[in-house]
């Protein structure tokens, strides 16, 4: 990644995703916009996110979100490598927004959080 290079993971129907992405183009900065819902990350992609992010795998993923319960995911004993592979097949799981830059990577919830990585 260049060093002024910022991408940032995207939802654009999410007001967090929206109000970090409106922060960053406030400051002049035109990031590279993943819209993943259409552009689904494969499960190498997110393991190496969830690595920048220093997270576990669950803390970037809705709980709240339908597929989530009707999969069971919040049962014990499902490895990182299984709820990876479910962000990849259900992108809606991912928690957003994401944002990458060279002074690290953030789940920027809420969007306010963006500031510390511009």
């Amino acid at each position: 990644m260049a060093q002024d290079t910022i991408t940032i993971y995207h939802n654009p129907r999410c007001s967090n995703s929206r109000g970090a992405l409106a922060l960053i183009e406030a400051q002049g900065i035109q990031p590279q916009v993943i819209d993943y819902l259409h552009e689904p990350l494969d499960t190498a992609h997110l393991s190496a996110l969830v690595a920048q992010l220093g997270v576990p795998v669950r803390e970037v993923m809705r709980s709240k979100e339908a597929i989530y319960h009707e999969l069971d995911l919040g049962r014990e004993g499902l490895s990182d490598a299984e709820l990876i592979a479910q962000i990849a097949a259900h992108p809606v799981l991912l928690n957003r927004p994401i944002v990458v830059s060279a002074k690290g990577a953030r789940l920027c919830r809420p969007p306010e959080r963006v500031l510390d990585l511009l």
